[in-house]
């Protein structure tokens, strides 16, 4: 659709001319990064409350990692149907209605008191959680040029501490006052982020009238996978690196308040602090992918993923165990998904949001299967079995990498050496050598 492609273009170019006249200060990044990571904290919460909440609602251990999936499911539906707009649509009016219907899904979900409604709750909640994709996008469209790699990184940062912290503070949350309470707070914050953005973000009152209809819209999403072959194999690798990140914390839970250990759930989420390693991940990733080694940096960081379960395996007879298990695979994790956005986001600028979504989508299918998978083999297996299913996801990856890796030149180096406006006006030579890779 390239007459739709060029009406994106000079939509984004418009938007980027009204917003101009407005200061991006430091303060204000910083209000987006803590945004982003208290709407994607809520996809997590859950993770170290799933013994309590299936206790206190008569769930089966089947049935409690529908949690998880459930809020992943609804993720994906949020990242393919709602996170397109932010292409096309006004994002401050986007993004404050999104966090003021995800206030709704969390007071749902605090007053649960059937396993219905709780599902039903999180499955609304994941679907407008993807509101953080919205927030990092209108964060880059409002940077200056020069500066808009620091914003994004900053902002991206607010995401990985805001999974980080998710787990730890809910499950002291819970200690506390019971796990209701993670979300009567997180419901809380979240309408006071939605009025702080409301009075501080700039409204595009002169913004162009929108060319693309919405089914238009979500068409060209797909256009964008059939296209550039480069995207669909990054969105597999986000799909497998995902699986297997599930696979850990949708059920390490489980064991953890089993004998021999019986943590609380404190205890049990203060494992996500362990994991600030992925945001340093993050960070070398990135440099490495601006050096164009972005093919070296994957190749590495899943082979590490797959190490990570040998340890893992340990877990029930070793607490340090599963510390170095969960330090390599939040590592190798962040590497993969900060290579795969730096790589599929250079491709096409001007659709940065639904090449992101569209991304994400995989992520979110991975996430539900490792989780629903994990949780119901461990009823039937054990342990064993489910650091046996994390390995062969991150095994999976390393292999496809092993066989794609030499398919193309490295993109990275290409697309890491143009400038803002040279990427918007990419060859269509360009965009085949990129997509082989």
């Amino acid at each position: 659709m390239p007459g739709s492609d060029e009406a994106v273009t000079r939509r984004t170019e418009a938007r980027s001319g009204e917003s101009s006249a407005f200061v991006l200060s430091r303060g204000v990044v910083i209000l987006f990064a803590v945004a982003c990571g208290a709407a994607v904290a809520n996809v997590y919460f859950s993770q170290p409350l799933l013994v309590t909440v299936g206790h206190d609602l008569a769930m089966s251990p089947a049935l409690v990692g529908s949690v998880v999936t459930l809020t992943h499911v609804g993720y994906g539906l949020g990242l393919f149907f709602l996170v397109p707009l932010g292409d096309v649509a006004d994002r401050r009016r986007l993004i404050v209605t999104q966090l003021l219907l995800l206030v709704v899904a969390l007071a749902v979900i605090a007053a649960a008191h059937t396993a219905a409604i709780l599902l039903a709750g999180m499955a609304a909640m994941g679907l407008l959680a993807v509101v953080t994709q919205t927030l990092v996008a209108f964060a880059a469209s409002l940077a200056p040029p020069a500066g808009r790699g620091r914003v994004v990184g900053l902002v991206t940062s607010g995401v990985v501490i805001g999974i980080l912290l998710a787990r730890t503070a809910s499950g002291l949350m819970a200690d506390l006052a019971g796990w209701r309470s993670v979300y009567v707070v997180s419901a809380s914050l979240t309408a006071l982020l939605a009025l702080v953005l409301y009075r501080v973000l700039p409204h595009h009152s002169d913004a162009p009238p929108t060319t693309l209809r919405y089914g238009q819209l979500l068409r060209s999403t797909i256009t964008l996978f059939a296209r550039e072959r480069l995207l669909r194999l990054r969105a597999l690798f986000g799909l497998l690196i995902f699986a297997a990140f599930s696979t850990l914390w949708s059920s390490v839970a489980l064991p953890l308040s089993e004998a021999p250990y019986f943590l609380p759930h404190s205890a049990i989420g203060a494992l996500g602090l362990i994991g600030v390693a992925g945001a340093l991940a993050a960070t070398v990733a990135g440099r490495l992918n601006d050096r164009g080694l972005s093919r070296l940096t994957t190749g590495i960081a899943l082979a590490l993923l797959a190490a990570s379960w040998l340890p893992l395996a340990f877990t029930r007879s070793s607490l340090w165990a599963l510390v170095v298990g969960v330090i390599l695979l939040d590592l190798a994790v962040q590497a993969v998904h900060v290579t795969n956005q730096t790589l599929i986001y250079a491709l096409h600028p001007d659709a940065g949001s639904r090449l992101i979504g569209g991304y994400m989508v995989f992520y979110s299918i991975g996430s539900a299967t490792g989780a629903i998978a994990a949780t119901s083999l461990y009823t039937v297996a054990g342990w064993g079995a489910v650091c046996t299913l994390g390995a062969a996801f991150s095994c999976l990856g390393l292999v496809l990498w092993a066989f794609t890796r030499h398919s193309a030149p490295d993109p990275a180096a290409k697309v890491t050496s143009r400038s803002g406006p040279e990427r918007s006006r990419r060859t269509s030579s360009d965009r085949r050598a990129a997509g082989a890779a």
